[in-house]
């Protein structure tokens, strides 16, 4: 499983890498030669780079955590401090994300408002979706599946608000605005797709469990 766990990394971290990255910048901008120029610009400066290491190593670190629970059997305070912590994070990010397009949908171009605003809506909900988390599961065996449930779900919530939002401050024609929902979008649907490599493990390690009885009475 562990082999697995690293081939759906790699996809995953192709697909942010390859599409991701330009499907934001044509989110941006309607122009092709501004839309090539900001696709080029964007792997040139560090925050684009930033971003997608966040992405794949928490994809990593889901899929280990994935792996370990059914082959190492870690400690259940290990495993669910990491969980938690790197669940909060990404549901802080989704939070995050929400924030920012309700913001400029309803504001439109303010960066003093806007910065305001946005700056305190990460480290705060990082904090609470942690302690929330880590409550909720620690008692619990299945802290991934919790896991990847609560983030399928938000990524689904924050792009019915980010989809909309876009739509608003495009037909506004606001300049900075579209930078905000199209980072909210693009943001909604990494840590869906993000979701989905432990989903396939779990399902995969549940189906090899419910062969070994089977496996075990043909032996005998």
């Amino acid at each position: 499983m562990r082999k697995w766990g690293l081939i759906i990394t790699l996809v995953y971290a192709v697909i942010v890498l390859a599409l991701l990255v330009p499907a934001t910048a044509l989110l941006i901008t309607d122009s092709r030669q501004v839309l090539l120029d900001n696709i080029r610009g964007a792997y040139r400066i560090w925050f684009t780079w930033v971003n997608i290491g966040f992405f794949v190593v928490a994809e990593a670190l889901l899929l280990l955590m994935t792996v370990d629970t059914s082959e190492r059997r870690m400690k259940p305070r290990a495993h669910i401090f990491v969980s938690a912590v790197t669940t909060g994070v990404l549901l802080a990010l989704l939070t995050f994300a929400i924030v920012s397009s309700v913001v400029v949908a309803r504001w439109g171009d303010n960066p003093k408002l806007n910065g305001i605003v946005i700056a305190a809506t990460f480290l705060v909900p990082w904090i609470l979706w942690g302690i929330i988390f880590y409550r909720m599961t620690r008692d619990a065996d299945d802290a991934i599946t919790r896991a990847v449930s609560w983030l399928m779900r938000g990524s689904i919530l924050e792009l019915l608000i980010a989809v909309p939002s876009h739509v608003i401050v495009r037909r506004r024609h606001d300049c900075s605005a579209p930078i905000a929902t199209g980072f909210g979008i693009s943001t909604g649907i990494a840590i869906m797709l993000l979701s989905f490599g432990p989903s396939v493990l779990l399902l995969y390690k549940k189906r090899m469990e419910g062969l070994k009885p089977k496996s075990a009475a043909a032996s005998n």
